[in-house]
């Protein structure tokens, strides 16, 4: 389940990327500073670097990106999207470094910090990770502080720590009660404690705000299981089969004979 997470909380960043402007930010001091500024070329640039992630084609977007950072070296949003970019090339070391660039550049951006602690929650860098998403958090200049709220709740959920997962998601929910990591994460929590129904509850609040995978079919198969509901069990038993043949769970399916 984790690991669809992730990839989940990838795709509501690269959603989000097309309108990333760099706002006023507090520094150490918690004194207000003026938001970044840069020129034309480097902001356009940074915008097709983006519109290219979001298509998938990275080396376009790459390209796009370097032009970028030589119109204006100082402009850490770019720092920002290169890091995610090499994330997802799977290139952790290139990806730290730009992080790390921009935080220097901009020690209290939080999209950058948000983004640094994912990478560090995938290298198992769980303590930094944890302390890099509450200092994004508590940025009272951060638009979406549930987001790096629930990124915690996935990173300590990764190691079991589930009581602690579980505070993280009701409180990234109070904010924002459409975060689909933090719906389908408690919904798994509440099938794992025997509260078929709370996990259903969680699960539905889920499917209306994302598509569905086979991990999260699959959960709400078992779901509507324990809860006898047949219909529901074939409504999601013909999705998995239909839209994910060849995954884990629809052979699961096949092996359970469930129709």
């Amino acid at each position: 389940m984790q690991s669809s997470v992730r990839m989940m909380t990838i795709a509501l960043f690269l959603l989000g990327l097309a309108g990333c402007n760099t706002v006023a930010s507090p520094d150490k001091n918690n004194n207000i500073r003026p938001a970044q500024t840069t020129n034309d070329v480097a902001r356009s640039n940074l915008d097709l670097g983006i519109a290219y992630m979001k298509e998938g084609d990275y080396e376009k977007a790459l390209d796009k990106l370097n032009k970028a950072k030589e119109a204006d070296p100082n402009y850490s949003p770019t720092y920002n999207v290169l890091g995610l970019l090499y994330q997802l090339l799977g290139q952790n070391n290139k990806a730290e470094d730009n992080f790390k660039k921009a935080i220097r550049l901009n020690s209290a951006d939080s999209s950058t910090l948000n983004n640094y602690g994912r990478l560090l929650c995938q290298e198992k860098r769980y303590e930094e990770a944890e302390d890099t998403f509450k200092q994004a958090a508590d940025n009272p200049l951060y638009a979406t502080p549930e987001i790096a709220i629930a990124n915690a709740g996935v990173c300590v959920y990764d190691i079991g720590e589930i009581d602690k997962a579980e505070s993280y998601f009701r409180k990234a929910l109070s904010l924002n009660p459409r975060i689909p990591p933090a719906l389908l994460l408690m919904s798994e929590i509440s099938y794992n404690r025997n509260d078929a129904l709370s996990a259903r509850g969680y699960f539905k609040r889920y499917a209306e705000v994302a598509r569905h995978t086979p991990k999260s079919l699959w959960l709400g198969i078992q779901i509507e299981q324990e809860l006898g509901d047949a219909d529901a069990v074939s409504s999601y038993a013909l999705l998995l089969r239909n839209q994910f043949p060849e995954s884990p769970e629809a052979e699961k399916l096949r092996q359970a004979r469930i129709r």
